[in-house]
């Protein structure tokens, strides 16, 4: 909803720079796409790792005790 308010005072301001901005959204949009999916895949890797290395030390925790 900010983001359309916010073209909309532009639309008021500037409406060449606005049509320009909505027709090149989905463009920009497209071109940042390939970023977004490495750094799913990299916060991915990195939750895998950090669960990998907290593995001996979930395993010898004692399962009477409550956990803080």
């Amino acid at each position: 909803m900010t983001k359309f308010l916010l073209w909309c005072l532009l639309l008021v301001l500037s409406w060449p720079v606005a049509l320009l901005a909505l027709v090149l959204y989905p463009l920009v949009w497209l071109l940042l796409l390939p970023f977004r999916l490495i750094g799913i895949a990299v916060d991915g890797v990195l939750k895998f790792l950090h669960a990998l290395l907290l593995l001996p030390a979930r395993l010898l925790a004692s399962p009477c005790l409550p956990r803080a």
